[in-house]
């Protein structure tokens, strides 16, 4: 599918996965006419290069959004301050700026106070991603049939929302606008918590003395291994996710320890009938999630699929 041009000059600040994706659909879709890229790493930059990923590389951020009409902010949310200091006096007037972090209430609070006025600054989440990292790891259709959340400040310009929406979509992502607060709650426990839980249980694994490590690897097909996926996701990004939404995932924390706790009195006084509500009810969220589209109900979560196809497992 290729459309006419949404931007001109795109500046993508982190060439990541989610930057190599976007740098891919945008260039296989038309949509914008000119890709800029720039990272901290003169070897990502030189890979990006390589892979032709862009039109124009620089180390210099402030270099690469020259002229730019959309800037995507692709770094850990932890250096989003840095850079919108950065590269605040290059922005172009009527240009957008964006990101594509995991927290929003953070990237709000540290990149606001520095846009330049006439520029729109509406922070972006595209639920989308795999434990992959780097350049390498960027594929065109990751954003296909996947949710891309925008938390707009009031007064946004309407234009400028539409826009953004309009690329996002012709990324191949459902669009929703959303209060910063209010995603960060939600995606502390359908995203950040699930990734600590992996973190935790694999590193537990991993400390067992009982436990050997060819052990695990070697019956990791039991549930251990769908884990180690999570747990494969890039550190410096999930870091910054932990210290930058801070309150919504402890309080996620504290509810779930509270129902492990529950869990934990089932099982040792035998309450059966507990144990199977619970499972039951929690197997029709699973179901719930297939038929809204956002899994697949193939054998083996699809993967075996996927892999054939040469296309990275979500």
């Amino acid at each position: 599918m290729t459309v006419a041009p949404i931007f001109e000059r795109m500046a993508l600040i982190g060439i990541g996965l989610i930057g190599s994706s976007l740098a891919q659909v945008a260039r296989q879709r038309g949509l914008v006419k000119e890709i800029a890229i720039s990272t901290r790493s003169a070897d990502t930059l030189q890979r990006a290069e390589e892979l032709g990923l862009g039109d124009s590389y620089a180390l210099d951020a402030a270099v690469a959004v020259e002229g730019a009409d959309l800037v995507i902010l692709c770094a850990p949310v932890g250096a989003n301050e840095a850079i919108a200091k950065w590269i605040a006096p290059a922005l172009k007037k009527g240009a957008i700026l964006t990101d594509v972090g995991s927290t929003k209430a953070s990237v709000v609070d540290q990149v606001s106070p520095h846009v330049p006025e006439g520029v729109h600054f509406i922070p972006g989440h595209p639920i989308a991603g795999t434990e992959q990292s780097g350049p390498d790891a960027g594929f065109p259709t990751l954003f296909d049939q996947r949710w891309c959340i925008l938390t707009p400040p009031e007064g946004t310009d309407t234009e400028a929302l539409e826009k953004l929406s309009a690329f996002w979509r012709a990324c191949g992502s459902d669009v929703d606008t959303m209060d910063p607060k209010h995603h960060d709650l939600v995606l502390a426990i359908v995203s950040h918590l699930p990734h600590l839980i992996a973190y935790n249980i694999v590193g537990t694994a991993d400390d067992l003395e009982t436990v050997t490590k060819s052990e695990v690897i070697k019956y990791s097909a039991s549930g251990f291994r769908d884990f180690t996926r999570l747990a494969a996701s890039d550190p410096t990004m999930w870091r910054d996710v932990c210290l930058h939404n801070k309150e919504a995932i402890l309080e996620m924390l504290a509810r779930f320890s509270e129902d492990l706790s529950a869990l934990q009195r089932a099982i040792r006084w035998g309450d059966g009938q507990m144990l199977f509500d619970l499972f039951t009810r929690t197997r029709g969220i699973r179901r719930s999630i297939i038929e809204a589209g956002q899994e697949t109900d193939a054998p083996d979560f699809g993967r075996h699929a996927k892999d054939k196809a040469g296309v990275p497992a979500e």
